[in-house]
Parts: C-alpha cells; sequence; structure tokens
C-alpha cells in the first residue's frame, strides 16, 4: 500500500493544539505519514505565547535536507515561520529539492494576539514562498496585509483573492471565520471562484484551527486530490472536528482531531 507522505514546516507548540502538533494530528487521521521541521520553539498553552525561540537556519535546513534526501514528499504545508530568514531558507529548500503541492498557511498573529511572523518577514513572505506555492490559506486580516485591500465582506474576499492569484500565480483559499456572519464564507479563488460555507459554531474550543485545515488540504493533495476536492473534503474535516471538540486548558479548548479514526483514503 502507498502511503501518502506530508511534510510540515512549522512552529511547535507546547500545549498541543496548534502548530506542528495539530498538524501531525490531522496527518494521522487522513493516514498520511507526517513529517516535521521545526522553525522556531514556542512556550506557550491554552491562553498564551510566552516565548517564542527561533530554531538557527542551519538547523532548519539540515531538517530538510535529512527529510527531503531520504523519505521525499507528495505535499508539504508551512504554518509559523517567524523571520525573513526561515522564509528564505525553506523556500530555497523547496526549489532545490523540487517539492510540489505546497499549501502555504501564513500564519501572523497567534489566537492569543502574539506576533508569530514579524512585520519584516511579509515582504519575503511574498516574494519568496508565494510565488511558490499551490494555495495559500490567508484569513481575513492576513489577506488584508498580503493584498492590501480591506475587506469588509464577500465581494470584498473575492477582489483580495484575485489580487493574491494574479499577483504571485497562486490558488487562494480566503478563510471567512473574521466575518460576523452566521454561515461562515470560504472563497477559493483558482481558475475559477468557488464558494464553500459551514455552520458558525459558538465554542472557545478553536485552537488550531487554521493549522488544522491547511494541514487536511496538504494531506489529501498528497492522495491526489484535486485542489477543489481537497478544500471540500478539508472543511467538512475541520466542520466536525470543531463539533467534536473539547475544553483543554483555561481558555482556548482543543479541536477533536480523531471524530472518526476510520477515515482513511476513502473520504
Amino acid at each position: 500500500m502507498s502511503v501518502p507522505r506530508c511534510l510540515t514546516v512549522a512552529g511547535s507548540d507546547s500545549g498541543g493544539g496548534a502548530g506542528i502538533q495539530a498538524d501531525l494530528k490531522t496527518f494521522t487521521a487522513f493516514r498520511a505519514f507526517g513529517m516535521s521541521v521545526i522553525v522556531a520553539l514556542t512556550a506557550q498553552n491554552s491562553c498564551r505565547v510566552v516565548s517564542i525561540h527561533p530554531v538557527p537556519v542551519k538547523f532548519i535546513e539540515d531538517q530538510m535536507d535529512a527529510v527531503l534526501t531520504d523519505i521525499g514528499t507528495d505535499a508539504a504545508k508551512t504554518g509559523m515561520l517567524f523571520s525573513s530568514e526561515i522564509i528564505w531558507s525553506v523556500a530555497g529548500k523547496f526549489r532545490e529539492y523540487g517539492v510540489r503541492n505546497i499549501v502555504v498557511d501564513p500564519v501572523m498573529v497567534s489566537k492569543s494576539g502574539a506576533r508569530l511572523l514579524q512585520e519584516s518577514a511579509v515582504n519575503s513572505l511574498k516574494s519568496n514562498l508565494l510565488p511558490q506555492c499551490t494555495l495559500v490559506t490567508p484569513n481575513v486580516p492576513e489577506a488584508e496585509v498580503i493584498s492590501g485591500i480591506r475587506i469588509n465582506g464577500e465581494e470584498d474576499m473575492v477582489r483580495a483573492g484575485e489580487k493574491i492569484r494574479d499577483e504571485f500565480g497562486c490558488s487562494v483559499l480566503m478563510k471567512g471565520g473574521h466575518t460576523n456572519l452566521q454561515e461562515v464564507p470560504d472563497i477559493l479563488v483558482a481558475s475559477k471562484v468557488s464558494r464553500f460555507t459551514g455552520t458558525r459554531i459558538e465554542t472557545r474550543n478553536t485552537h488550531g484551527t487554521g493549522d488544522t485545515l491547511s494541514s487536511a488540504i496538504c494531506a489529501c493533495l498528497a492522495m491526489g486530490k484535486s485542489l477543489e476536492q481537497s478544500v471540500r473534503i478539508a472543511k467538512s474535516y475541520l466542520q466536525k472536528a470543531i463539533e467534536a471538540s473539547f475544553p483543554m486548558g483555561q481558555c482556548f479548548g482543543s479541536l477533536g482531531h480523531f471524530w472518526n479514526c476510520s477515515l482513511g483514503n476513502g473520504l
């Protein structure tokens, strides 16, 4: 049996709810083989990020070389990348090894408000990484930073997504969780515009939703599914993971990543 190979390049969350930990849980739920390159260590819990320790760039490159020269990958995703130096290094390794099916979650700020991408690194993200990726998955505040467009509704989401797509040559999944709409709109801007909706669930147990969605898309792409199909499946998985979420810690609780352990490749 051929097992899909998925690589996450992101920060470690000591609280287990987001980052590398959420990515690997998601890969496992999809029965994909998950690998990780850790670019930063965070001391965090369900309430806050206490501190961030970036990993030296040479060691990040060593991790990528070790994984990609031996195991390889069918799809990769990035999460928290923190600095322009890290972004430049990761993008260079993706090019060196010809990594395909790259999903970029442009993580900028944590749910508790901590800065996870230095302001000076935004231009590096745009110039080095987005032109290589298959899909970028910004929420509304992130899309505003990348596109320079103020977003007040779905029409603005489409306009910002089209600008990002046209400027960087990648598809864009505009996430609507930051809107005030009860029916949460996610808009895929690729060769065509597709709209996906989900029911807003009132819960604080939402730590790692962005990581989980991008990892689920990555896993589906590794299986050979189309981009639109991958987004649709990932959206359904995340919706059910939120429905199965539970309190863990005193603030933002955990998603139920294993709401259905029989998911497998037949999703």
